[in-house]
């Protein structure tokens, strides 16, 4: 059978338990994706990325949502990546993929005048220590990470004067691949972090994440909790331009703001690959989301 979309998930995610709140979001989310693409008309099915039993030639379109694994498989991903792109329609396509992979699109996203969090790529091998980068960032608070992943793996917070510590984790990191520092951005302890969500280049919906007490990351896989949020004028126009900026077509992303220590808005992350896109808090949005990539594959085909 042509599937018209393959729905992505990772191996860890096919299977739905009832009793683990994790899988049950993540299955009712993928669940309001693939009733979308059905009441669109398209043929659906969902699948692990890495099923190697599964001919991708069956599938004229791949809808990239919960891999959440392939920040820790790159070796594997990779080449899959290539491989599929020649046989199928990716959304979003490889080559935004690969550009959104490593967050040194930040430093492209401000070269064209969009106001993001400050930040300092660290290449992979660098001599210099933490203590002396830390110097010489000027920042008093940092964030440590590395360029490419999720989930907050490898996210250190420290002081300047506070570096020594974290020597060894940083120098076994930077051995193996690249890394950021940035200023850390205090106010996501009181405020939180905002995300919008862009589907097919308008705003959809947004949310607010903050973390648990003593903790600094968002994400509820440390305890952080979401809420909805109303978006400003201010704030929806900021996430829609810092898309437009994007050199690449843009099915859905999710902009991921704060606001700076004099209230100004900026991008801590622009989520282009297999975003959280939280449609339980919105979900005509999957809607949104098939009639888009229903009519790119349209105007492929015609």
């Amino acid at each position: 059978m042509l599937f018209d979309v393959s729905v992505l998930t990772d191996s860890r995610q096919l299977e739905h338990k009832p009793e683990d709140w994790y899988s049950r979001q993540v299955h009712h989310e993928d669940g309001l994706v693939l009733d979308a693409l059905r009441d669109a008309g398209l043929t659906v099915c969902r699948l692990a990325w890495d099923d190697a039993g599964f001919d991708w030639r069956q599938a004229r379109s791949l809808l990239f949502r919960t891999t959440w694994d392939y920040f820790e498989r790159l070796g594997e991903f990779s080449p899959w990546l290539s491989r599929v792109s020649r046989q199928c329609r990716l959304f979003n396509a490889a080559e935004l993929i690969r550009w959104n992979l490593d967050k040194r699109y930040l430093v492209e996203l401000q070269n064209k005048g969009v106001a993001v969090v400050p930040t300092l790529y660290i290449e992979k091998g660098e001599r210099r220590t933490l203590t002396q980068l830390a110097d010489a960032s000027g920042w008093n608070e940092l964030i440590l990470k590395p360029a490419v992943s999720g989930n907050a793996r490898h996210t250190y917070r420290f002081d300047a004067g506070d570096g020594l510590r974290l020597e060894c984790a940083f120098g076994d990191l930077v051995e193996r691949e690249a890394m950021l520092l940035q200023p850390f951005q205090r106010q996501v302890l009181e405020q939180g972090e905002l995300s919008l969500m862009v589907v097919d280049g308008r705003y959809s919906h947004a949310i607010r994440k903050t973390p648990k007490p003593g903790d600094f990351r968002v994400q509820d896989d440390h305890g952080g909790s979401v809420h909805p949020h109303q978006a400003s004028a201010e704030e929806i126009a900021f996430a829609e331009a810092a898309v437009r900026a994007v050199p690449f077509d843009v099915l859905y992303a999710r902009v991921d703001l704060v606001r700076d220590g004099q209230g100004r808005l900026a991008v801590m992350e622009l989520e282009m690959i297999e975003p959280e896109l939280f449609f339980r808090f919105r979900p005509e949005a999957a809607g949104l989301l098939a009639a888009g990539l229903r009519r790119r594959l349209a105007d492929s085909a015609a």
